[in-house]
């Protein structure tokens, strides 16, 4: 015997459920990298061409200093240069004549034994200094001797020629900058877009293998916001990754290094401000986030809303209940409205936050820059801010540089917000491609290829997946200690009045869900024990809201074995009465049946999707309600299909109509009330022995009360026994390859037609 196993059903709302699998929240956008490395060709090109972008953005802000000299100080750039070169030759000389006196002094105190005479520490000090601006000078000569020898000889001594050249090689760096910011932006569009296509593969692949239970508890508006809204926002985020977080900061530290070249500490002063406004956007960016996750929850909504409108638009129109759909859509419309608009809000606080405190630090470093301009100075307060003497051209280049670095900040601020919509929708995304399904192959799963004994259900309990609020004692029973054993090759009609449980306890076979308690099983094997794919494998299901895709009749049937030939399908297709009605069709078997089938009326939908079951060959054939929405010339034909294609079978049917035809080829009855087993066993007994069959049976027939049914003998009673395969029956093995029974011929039941059955 099996012992009971329970699953666990404890779960909270869709995305509490989903996020709370997860990594910190920081690790979900960051796990998108692995999927971005496979095309880290074209992600690492974009980023070495985005420091081309920033190298010529410093180099259009370095132009400002020549322009300012030409038109503003009405210097030539080579007298300039040229004066440049002989003061820095002249001070290297000065501090070299001054090093040297410094150590011949040193050598002196050597000679005195005064090392550690304070006139000794003194000297080293002084000896250093030098030293530094020695080095200084000399870096400066260098850069100055490079500038004329390459570049100031070559240009024009007109100031106005000069100008245009200025001009000139301006508007040729920005043509660059630009050309290399759309090869950025293609390289990483086209990186972006492939990674986001194999995350929805991923996705996809993840939400085809969860059970069928948690998918219909999430439900499909919130599943398709996954593929559609947030996989967008995603994409957003990765574009912004891959061009502007990428190039904006690099653009930023083009700015920094040029204006650290003019005065580090005028720089230095700038950017105290910079830990206060990562303060502001790590607050606003938090903020950002949770108004994000809020208003994905309401466009799911708004898809849950569209969906149940538009599949049910035939109620809709004809009970007039459009002006109810409306207020229901403007109402959550205005809900995802006002959590857009403080999204809005708060991303519209970010740039002139930016723009503030970018103008802030600017104003740190030109206010003492100008004051050091103005009074010829190189300290304020007696702290030096500056190597030497800034004039107005090196001012005027410090301030472009700061204020170049201004607008990399005021992009990212707004990308800053941008960002953390991205993060909302990788962790909605990634908590369905982390889901694991509740239903899956054990490890020690073993396949099965056919049901040669029989299908037993032992203590059968279920319960639905709990909402975030319930434990799971809250929810009452589907199903309630349910036991009965099905002889292989049986046809056992499961009735009941709805809502009994009738349609959940079949779903068990397939393992559309597991057991709360106890377990279902084949030949003895715990259904838990059986691979997955082989199980469905040996399954047909037939339901009575028939599910065809939107494509041909053929492809429809060939649903059922893709690996089908084309005989096979017609044979199918004939076998189910399909080919009755294929002349009235356009095309035949390849005329398109349109979205879910529509173009077809149930009764033929209903034979396709019998004919895609029988081409599947399977050894267990479910049918759920298969007959109740067709017409009688459909349902007649149906079940003439059934009872030939019934034999070597092991049979479920679901029905609310128990008639004697469906009597010709059915074995066992299981009647079910409130999730329990009330009565099993063939017809006759369970006539007898459970007033709920004996009425429905009566109901169905048109039998009065107090009539009993011709092929009933009272006596006979005492043969059956619930729950067992009574002695004297007939048992059958069957082979799945030919379904044909192996019956051992025992003194038994028969058939009302008066044929053995199993």
């Amino acid at each position: 015997m099996v012992g009971n196993s329970q699953s666990n059903f404890d779960l909270n709302g869709m995305d509490e459920f989903m996020v709370k699998q997860q990594p910190p929240i920081v690790g979900n956008f960051a796990r998108v990298w692995p999927y971005v490395w496979k095309y880290r060709r074209s992600a690492i090109l974009s980023c070495v061409i985005a420091l081309f972008v920033a190298i010529f953005w410093g180099l259009n802000l370095s132009l400002t200093f020549p322009v300012v000299k030409v038109l503003l100080e009405g210097e030539n750039l080579q007298d300039y240069v040229s004066h440049e070169i002989s003061v820095a030759e002249k001070e290297v000389s000065d501090q070299t004549r001054h090093l040297a006196d410094v150590e011949e002094r040193l050598a002196e105190l050597e000679t005195d034994n005064l090392l550690q005479s304070e006139e000794h520490v003194a000297l080293l000090t002084q000896q250093s200094k030098i030293q530094r601006r020695m080095t200084a000078n000399g870096r400066q000569l260098l850069i100055m001797n490079w500038l004329n020898t390459y570049i100031v000889r070559r240009l024009p001594q007109d100031h106005f020629d000069l100008l245009a050249v200025i001009l000139g090689l301006l508007l040729f760096a920005t043509v660059l900058k630009g050309l290399c910011v759309f090869v950025q932006d293609v390289l990483v569009g086209s990186v972006v877009e492939r990674t986001i296509m194999d995350l929805r593969k991923a996705a996809f692949r993840r939400t085809l293998s969860m059970d069928y239970q948690t998918l219909s508890f999430h439900g499909t508006p919130v599943l398709m916001a996954r593929f559609t809204n947030d996989m967008t926002q995603l994409s957003y985020g990765l574009q912004l990754v891959g061009g502007k977080v990428v190039r904006e900061p690099l653009k930023a530290l083009a700015c920094v290094t040029g204006a650290m070249c003019v005065s580090w500490r005028l720089t230095l002063l700038s950017l105290v401000f910079a830990p206060l406004a990562a303060f502001i956007f790590y607050k606003i960016g938090k903020k950002m986030k949770t108004a994000s996750h809020r208003m994905m929850e309401s466009m799911s909504a708004i898809y849950k809303t569209l969906e149940e409108t538009f599949d049910a638009i035939k109620v809709v129109i004809a009970f007039n209940g459009a002006a109810t759909h409306r207020r229901q859509f403007h109402r959550q419309n205005k809900e995802y409205y006002s959590k857009a608009m403080r999204i809005v809000t708060i991303d519209s606080l970010t740039s002139p936050t930016t723009e503030t405190l970018g103008l802030v630090a600017a104003f740190g470093a030109l206010l003492p820059g100008a004051y050091l301009v103005l009074r010829q100075a190189d300290s304020i307060w007696g702290i030096k801010l500056s190597a030497g003497q800034l004039d107005i051209a090196e001012l005027s280049m410090l301030y472009g540089f700061l204020a170049g670095m201004i607008d990399p900040m005021r992009k990212l601020s707004s990308v800053y917000g941008k960002l953390k919509r991205s993060t909302a929708a990788a962790d909605r995304v990634f908590s369905l491609i982390d889901q694991r399904p509740l239903v899956r192959d054990s490890s020690k799963a073993q396949p099965i290829s056919a049901v040669k004994k029989s299908i037993e259900f032992q203590n059968v309990e279920f319960r639905y997946m709990t909402a975030s609020d319930e434990t799971e004692t809250d929810r009452r029973p589907i199903l309630n200690d349910i036991s009965f054993t099905v002889n292989a090759g049986d046809v056992v009609a499961v009735v009941g009045e709805n809502g009994c449980g009738k349609s959940t306890l079949l779903n068990l076979l397939p393992r559309f869900f597991d057991p709360t308690h106890g377990a279902v099983l084949i030949d003895g094997i715990n259904l838990r024990d059986l691979r997955v794919r082989d199980l469905r494998d040996q399954i047909a299901v037939v339901t009575q809201e028939t599910h065809l895709f939107d494509t041909t009749v053929e492809e429809n049937i060939r649903y059922g074995r893709t690996s089908a030939t084309k005989a096979e399908i017609e044979a199918a297709a004939k076998q189910a009465h399909v080919t009755e009605f294929l002349s009235d069709l356009p095309n035949g078997m390849q005329t398109n049946v349109g979205e879910k089938g529509r173009r077809l009326s149930g009764g033929q939908r209903q034979r396709i999707s019998l004919a895609r079951a029988m081409l599947r060959n399977p050894s267990i054939l479910i049918l759920d309600e298969a007959t109740s929405a067709v017409d009688a010339n459909s349902e007649k034909l149906i079940q003439e299909a059934l009872a030939e294609f019934a034999k070597g079978r092991t049979v479920f049917l679901i029905t609310h109509k128990v008639t004697r035809t469906l009597l010709d080829f059915i074995d066992r009855v299981a009647v079910m009330q409130d999730g329990r087993l009330v009565s099993y066993g063939p017809h006759a007994e369970t006539y007898a022995v459970c007033p709920i069959y004996r009425k429905l049976y009566r109901t169905q027939t048109g039998q009065p009360n107090g009539d009993e049914p011709t092929d009933f003998d009272p006596e006979s009673i005492d043969q059956f026994e619930s729950h067992e395969v009574p002695d004297g029956e007939e048992i059958r093995t069957v082979e799945h390859d030919t379904h044909e029974p192996h019956i051992l011929k025992l003194p038994g039941r028969r058939r009302s037609s008066g044929t053995e059955t199993a």
